[in-house]
């Protein structure tokens, strides 16, 4: 199994955990501190030895930060996690904060009157504290320090050391020359002569690599510099690179140890490109110090690793067909089997071993989200031996999912009736699938965000007064983060959908204590057929394959083109993936794409 079940935290350690802290920042004079659920390079998803929020609060969710001062600690969380948060953090010691409404700015006014409140400057981006400063006021200030949770986290894991491995070229579609030739050009033309990397997934989309540094994610944990030639040097552990993976690189990159990268920003000659926004603010003070001008601009890597070439489509679109057959697969079993005495922790491991029956599966692109009852009502939610439940009669079963093949990375989400949950959860799952359809079927001019779409999903639940607290979509990578930017399906993105980019289409709803809801599908931007007066749009082709339940479903109050659509899906369902299946799956999903 990839998924284990067992706790990673202990809530009961916290308030000891805190107190070592406080006396740690009384002794460094610093009046607070800012603990991150971020490592230097601003994943999502953090390798153990960076897992300071979880391991001072308890909490595991992929958000968040903690703001420490003498008196209080708030856990800040958006509404992913405002369930979450509740049940893993000790609330006589740790105040849950409900982010983005309460900005830490105006949180840290309301509790200190001034002094000092440190954070370590790796862990945060320049726009970040930025926006924290703003809003101070007073006596009270921001420096950066040294990080203080290390100091007294005296077991902390070691850096992870997994082998990065090249990623071919039939699959990544461009050689990692051309991808640097690209980029370098582009330097030159805005007069650049250097560019710092710091996600690790575009250093490995840069360099056609992948690796395993972080959970989850194919990535290699590391920094990179692209000069304007297109030389580029790395600065990771050089024990991860074999003879093979060098050779693969070629001449044109450098492997150095990590610790020799202040010293190479120090040496660049300016300007050097710093992405202000995903950036450790570290970076820019490094070159500052050294008097190197800093030109704020995009990685470099972000938009064309976002717009993914026709071998990456390509790749992708077999990924996602294996991983409906294996999906179905998995339906078919829930539907023979449940609610039985089957729990939350049985029906992870059942779905694991379908995808691994493929034969292909690389890993899972996240922990799989399977919630029961009320359990779905917590959107992360991760089962664990300790919160593990069976499933119940008449409740809905919520499972988000994904997995990661060498040729694609996907992720998907339905949720099953168990028996009759009656005609309130209809309605929900109805107002939250017509959510679903109005974004797949969605055509839009071109130069129109995320957020001028967001609604499209929500409308439904509006009417009824519901909403949910979390965007419609995220970007996705090819065999890379199942969480990618730049662009999403937010009212808070800004960022112009174009071809190529592949996002997550999830609308839900949430009851807290009954059940939750959620419908996915991942969707490629297109150009859309033309229409009218011939006018230039995009539109969505679906990547997801795998029914929706139909005893979930108010047929009665789809809209006719609604209905069509829903049709004409369940139908290339049956078309793509009958061939790829077993027969009495085949049978059962003959039965699960009927028309309505």
């Amino acid at each position: 199994m990839f998924q284990s079940f067992d706790s990673s935290v202990s809530p009961g350690q916290g308030p000891a955990r805190l107190a070592a802290l406080r006396e740690r920042l009384a002794a460094q004079g610093l009046a607070g501190f800012i603990v991150p659920r971020a490592d230097a390079h601003q994943g999502e998803y953090v390798a153990p030895c960076d897992a300071r929020l979880e391991w001072l609060t308890g909490f595991t969710g992929s958000a968040g930060f903690c703001i420490v001062l003498p008196d209080v600690a708030g856990v800040f969380v958006d509404g992913r996690y405002r369930t979450q948060v509740k049940a893993q953090v000790d609330m006589a010691h740790f105040t849950p904060i409900n982010w983005p409404e309460v900005k830490p700015g105006d949180w840290l006014r309301q509790h200190l009157a001034g002094g000092v409140v440190g954070f370590d400057p790796w862990l945060h981006t320049a726009d970040e504290i930025a926006r924290i400063e703003a809003a101070l006021a007073g006596g009270v200030t921001l420096k950066p320090v040294t990080n203080p949770v290390d100091a007294i986290w005296s077991d902390r894991p070691a850096p992870p050391a997994a082998p990065a491995f090249a990623h071919p070229e039939v699959l990544a579609g461009e050689s990692a020359g051309d991808k640097r030739a690209r980029l370098a050009a582009e330097l030159r033309a805005k007069g650049e002569a250097a560019a710092v990397i710091t996600l690790p997934d575009s250093l490995c989309w840069l360099l056609n690599i992948r690796g395993g540094d972080v959970p989850r994610n194919p990535v290699v944990q590391g920094f990179a510099i692209l000069a304007d030639d297109g030389q580029v040097t790395v600065f990771a552990d050089p024990a991860k690179f074999g003879a093979d993976l060098r050779a693969h690189l070629g001449a044109g990159v450098a492997i150095r140890p990590p610790g020799d990268f202040v010293p190479a920003l120090r040496s660049l000659t300016g300007p050097v490109r710093v992405d202000r926004a995903t950036a450790p603010l570290a970076v820019t003070l490094e070159l500052e110090a050294a008097g190197i001008a800093v030109s704020p601009g995009a990685d470099p890597c972000i938009l064309p690793k976002a717009r993914k070439n026709a071998a990456e489509i390509a790749a992708t679109s077999e990924a996602h067909l294996r991983d409906g057959a294996a999906f179905c697969e998995f339906l078919s079993w829930l539907e023979r089997s449940a609610p039985g005495s089957l729990t939350e922790i049985a029906v992870v491991e059942a779905l694991e071993g379908f995808r691994r029956a493929t034969n292909a599966l690389h890993d899972i692109s996240f922990d799989t989200i399977c919630g029961a009852g009320p359990h779905g009502a917590i959107i992360h939610y991760r089962v664990t031996r300790e919160t593990d439940r069976p499933l119940g009669e008449g409740e809905l079963l919520l499972v988000d999912s994904g997995a990661q093949y060498k040729d694609g990375t996907t992720d998907i989400t339905r949720t099953m009736a168990i028996g009759d949950p009656g005609e309130e959860a209809r309605d929900c799952y109805t107002a939250v699938l017509r959510g679903l359809i109005a974004i797949s079927r969605a055509r839009w001019p071109r130069g129109c965000s995320g957020r001028d779409l967001d609604a499209l999903a929500r409308q439904f639940l509006w009417a009824k007064g519901l909403d949910y607290d979390h965007g419609t979509g995220h970007g996705v990578g090819a065999f890379l983060s199942v969480h990618e930017g730049p662009q999403r399906l937010s009212r808070l993105s800004d960022v112009v959908l174009e071809p190529g980019m592949i996002l997550s289409n999830e609308p839900g709803y949430y009851r807290e204590g009954a059940f939750g809801i959620r419908l996915e599908n991942l969707i490629l931007v297109r150009e859309a057929p033309r229409l009218g007066d011939g006018r230039d749009q995009l539109c969505f082709a679906t990547l997801t394959f795998a029914p929706f339940e139909r005893r979930l479903i108010r047929i009665e109050t789809l809209a006719p083109e609604e209905r069509a659509w829903l049709n004409a899906y369940h139908a290339e369902v049956l078309e793509k993936l009958g061939p790829r299946i077993s027969p009495a799956t085949r049978a059962w999903l003959e039965t699960a794409c009927a028309a309505l």
